[in-house]
């Protein structure tokens, strides 16, 4: 697969796939799933439709392939942050700190990338958001449960309801400091469920 500019005389460049899945993840981030077409695409990367269509095969395809780049790059670390060696309330409150200052580090990208991508239009690229989302509320369900196993359907609910909005929020434009007051103030409600 090559692009059609020429650096000169000689051979096109090359097209990077794993280039533009970088480049398309931003895109997708900043503007949201629907809104970026695949013409958009296509443009950022400087190559023709043939190109795009061999390597993705459509832009779910392409999103797809940002989400995995995604879980390898740019999702939040549960390992490092659910630990069985503190308390689980300060675990959760610290997850969504974090979540908090990732939705809002790049002012031009704000919130999810995976939260945001399960509200779209597009059923397989939902379907793609959606099952990497099912998979992080299992893993905070399942750590929970190895602790507070009575609390943990309604505290991971929780959790994942925050996370949310907080990216909504991030999305609306709320400050660093807002989301993580947001945050911050979950811990609380970790407390009083895990000491009833």
């Amino acid at each position: 697969m090559t692009t059609e500019k020429r650096r000169g005389r000689g051979r096109p460049r090359r097209f990077d796939p794993e280039e533009a899945v970088a480049t398309a993840q931003q895109l997708f981030h900043a503007r949201g799933y629907d809104a970026v077409g695949v013409a958009d695409v296509i443009a950022a990367l400087g190559i023709k439709p043939p190109s795009f269509y061999a390597a993705f095969g459509s832009k779910a395809g392409l999103y797809t392939r940002v989400l995995d780049r995604w879980d390898g790059n740019g999702a939040i670390p549960f390992a490092d942050i659910l630990r069985h060696d503190r308390p689980v309330a300060e675990c959760l409150a610290a997850l969504l700190e974090e979540a908090a200052r990732r939705y809002a580090a790049d002012p031009a990208a704000t919130g999810c990338l995976v939260l945001e991508g399960t509200r779209c239009n597009d059923p397989e690229a939902r379907e793609a958001a959606r099952t990497r989302n099912i998979a992080a509320e299992a893993i905070i369900r399942d750590y929970i449960a190895a602790h507070h196993p009575q609390q943990a359907d309604i505290v991971t609910n929780f959790v994942s309801t925050t996370m949310s909005g907080l990216s909504a929020k991030a999305r609306d434009g709320y400050s660093l400091d807002q989301l993580l007051a947001a945050a911050r103030l979950a811990r609380f409600s970790f407390e009083h469920a895990f000491s009833a």
